[in-house]
């Protein structure tokens, strides 16, 4: 059974910073797309904040860019979001995600929460 496992949410102040990380239980290439989407609940649907595709192109949310940072590891099967300069809309469940052959694999989501 595939695992996403990620680690690294919590609460910090806005202003602050978190750094996510995503540890697959299987062999990520560095031609599948990974990415970390976020979801409010209860809110609107997961949106994406970052994701690397074609192994080397990066893409973000408006919202997040000059802000965020994703990065991979492939030796150590590992996704990773920087986030600096955090604020209170950064709040939500954070998910990682993993495209590879046509399958999509999901984390079980870590929570973020940025304090006013």
């Amino acid at each position: 059974q595939v695992q996403l496992v990620e680690s690294g949410g919590g609460l910090v102040q806005a202003g602050g910073s978190l750094r996510l990380s995503c540890a697959a239980s299987i062999t990520v290439f560095s031609r599948d797309t990974v990415g970390w989407y976020r979801q409010v609940p209860g809110g609107k649907q997961r949106e994406l904040v970052a994701r690397i595709t074609n192994a080397v192109r990066t893409e973000y949310a408006d919202s997040v860019k000059g802000r965020f940072t994703i990065s991979r590891d492939n030796a150590k099967n590992t996704v990773y979001l920087q986030m600096n300069s955090l604020k209170p809309e950064d709040t939500a469940v954070y998910y990682c995600h993993v495209l590879q052959e046509f399958m999509n694999y999901w984390g079980q989501g870590t929570q973020v929460t940025v304090s006013s």
